[in-house]
């Protein structure tokens, strides 16, 4: 039975706040995880770019026991709220680790991050695949461009306060990042307590021959192997850079942590403006359209990046990247849901997840590779190329799925005929 528009609506209020709740813990933390690795532990270029993949490894590796087990569950809610609790739990273990032996310190935040997202990987697919149930097709646009663009500013605004609170301190100094750790568990108990509040109907399994998130029947469905294909690539080139990001703006641009909520903020200021554009555009056009100009934008910024250490054009770069960034967030997602078959969405999810998993381990350390062994130019030059390629395989992707909808509405035809 299909939800309400009253129960429907209900549930979107408390997944705004719930993404509220969850947006504050992750601003006071996921931010300033590489200023105070660099700057508080001492952390190597190689021990950031783990920061970056580690998590992405570790992921891959719980996917298909939460793909299985979350495809069994008539209620994905409860499931959601105590791997939600798991995660988060975490934050609290980091408030501790200033007291640990400097040589160690480092190598064990490292750890804390990569094995959070054990528990975080059954909390990400938990979360896609009850909120897949409880949103609707025709509401996902206009609800998840709404929801981003509240929950983008409230991260832009925690993100500044932050900023301005650590001006006056001590770049080296532990305390502050203690406490934007424990902050941050506290207001994931929130977090926790409007996920509870969701209307959940139960959802009755039926057994089938291809649950299997590697089912080859997955890998048949034209759109989604397209999709899976051209995403991949996309997120390689995207992913490449993302450590490079932080330590050019830190040790190359010498940024404190002000600075670098500063750029956060800018970021996320161009996202607000832009969610709802996205939005309206993905119902005009289409996603499969958008993400050629996506690719595009998204190609600019690691090139630009690197044409001055300026603060104030890196502030500029920030917010021109972050319109692009919007698009990301918002269409990618959409297209999984969009080619994935409706009645085995988590398996889809998992297995775009299991595999995003793998690139995105392994592009953050060809992108430090290629800085320690050519230079920070060579591999943000890389990181733009990889990018742009892909506005090229969206548009193959878009010619493939057209001409195979009319090969089949042919061999319909002929079918019928006979």
């Amino acid at each position: 039975m299909p939800y309400t528009s009253t129960t429907v609506k209900y549930n979107e209020i408390q997944s705004i706040r719930n993404g509220a709740a969850s947006t504050v813990a992750l601003s006071l933390t996921n931010n300033f995880f590489t200023v105070f690795a660099i700057l508080v532990l001492g952390a190597t270029d190689y021990q950031i770019s783990l920061i970056s993949s580690l998590p992405s490894i570790i992921g891959m590796c719980a996917m298909l026991p939460a793909a299985i087990y979350i495809n069994r569950l008539e209620r994905k809610k409860e499931f959601t709220v105590y791997t939600l609790f798991l995660t988060r739990i975490f934050l609290l273990f980091m408030v501790f680790i200033p007291f640990i032996k400097p040589s160690l310190s480092s190598w064990i935040f490292v750890a804390l991050i990569g094995l959070m997202n054990l528990p975080g990987t059954f909390l990400n697919l938990g979360w896609q695949a009850l909120i897949g149930d409880l949103i609707p097709d025709n509401r996902r646009n206009t609800f998840f461009g709404k929801r981003n663009k509240y929950l983008t500013f409230i991260g832009m605004v925690v993100t500044l306060l932050v900023g301005f609170c650590m001006r006056g301190v001590n770049s080296k100094s532990a305390f502050p990042y203690q406490a934007l750790f424990f902050i941050a568990f506290l207001f994931s108990l929130v977090e926790l307590y409007y996920l509870k509040l969701h209307k959940e109907k139960p959802v009755k399994t039926e057994k089938s021959n291809y649950q299997s998130p590697f089912s080859k029947r997955i890998f048949k469905n034209k759109p989604y192997a397209a999709f899976l294909i051209c995403g991949l690539f996309f997120n390689f080139g995207w992913q490449m850079a993302w450590s490079l990001f932080s330590i050019y703006q830190i040790r190359y641009a010498h940024a404190t942590a002000f600075w670098i909520s500063l750029f956060t903020v800018s970021n996320q200021i161009s996202q607000i403006v832009s969610y709802p554009w996205w939005a309206k555009m993905a119902d005009k056009w289409s996603n499969r359209t958008l993400l050629v100009w996506i690719s595009i934008g998204m190609a600019l910024a690691p090139v630009l990046n690197i044409l001055s250490i300026n603060y104030g054009y890196l502030l500029f770069i920030n917010f021109f990247s972050g319109f692009f960034v919007s698009g990301t967030v918002l269409i990618l997602f959409n297209s999984l849901l969009e080619v994935s078959e409706e009645e085995h969405r988590t398996s889809y999810i998992a297995n775009y997840n299991f595999l995003l998993s793998i690139v995105a381990f392994i592009a953050p350390q060809v992108g430090v590779y290629l800085l320690e062994t050519f230079s920070m130019n060579t591999s943000m030059v890389l990181s733009t190329i990889c990018r742009g390629l892909s506005a090229l395989f969206f548009i193959w992707m878009g010619w493939y799925l057209k001409t195979s909808k009319e090969q089949m509405k042919e061999y319909n035809q002929q079918i019928n005929n006979m």
